[in-house]
């Protein structure tokens, strides 16, 4: 992978970070991002950064087990064992962002999935070519224990490979895709689409 190369990817989650603050789905440090660099290296954001204010220097290059490449005092976050998972699992991925809004957070906490259906805005995820349809959402219990929780989330990725995103219990989404791109075009997606379920269960 080249320094260009890098720095395009570097770019690009520079800028889906600084879109996701302004819609106020990253507050504070929260959130995580990474993107696949080449088959066995993974670009990821540094623990402790703010997600709406990176800089080229706020990623790390990892292997596909979150071991740090390279010489830095900067550390992975804690939660780099689920982007990771995902890389495993699902060679496609490209990318994978994680983020913490109040809709999603609000949603996660009210049952083991999230049912969507009847929206136009099901068509982005893969798999769905018509609104007339529904998408459940797995909602997995939050767990400091990040290997288990991750172990979960892969045996549930087994039994549902189109599977494009998931909740994490008062805590928050994530989402992926082949690129960084269509990972950020399913956030903004199921972001309306939770901000809408949340707006209808409130009236």
């Amino acid at each position: 992978m080249s320094d260009a190369t890098r720095n395009v990817l570097t770019d690009a989650l520079i800028h889906a970070g600084r879109f996701f603050h302004t819609r106020g789905w990253v507050p504070a440090t929260g959130g995580n991002f990474s993107a696949r660099l080449s088959p066995d290296r993974l670009l990821m954001t540094a623990s402790g950064c703010h997600k709406g204010e990176l800089s080229r220097d706020d990623f790390l290059t990892t292997d596909l087990h979150g071991g740090i490449i390279g010489i830095t005092r900067r550390k992975t976050s804690y939660e780099t064992g689920l982007h990771t998972q995902l890389y495993r699992a699902l060679p496609e991925t490209g990318a994978v962002l994680h983020v913490h809004s109040i809709a999603n957070t609000v949603l996660s906490r009210r049952g083991p999935s999230l049912r969507l259906s009847g929206y136009e805005l099901l068509k982005v995820l893969p798999g769905i070519t018509t609104h007339d349809t529904a998408l459940e959402v797995p909602v997995f219990d939050n767990d400091q224990d990040i290997p288990r929780l991750a172990a979960r989330v892969d045996a549930h990725i087994k039994q549902h490979p189109n599977l494009a995103a998931y909740l994490i219990a008062g805590h928050g989404l994530y989402a992926w895709g082949e690129t960084i791109a269509q990972a950020r075009h399913r956030v903004e997606a199921l972001e309306f689409m939770f901000e809408c379920e949340l707006t209808e269960k409130k009236s």
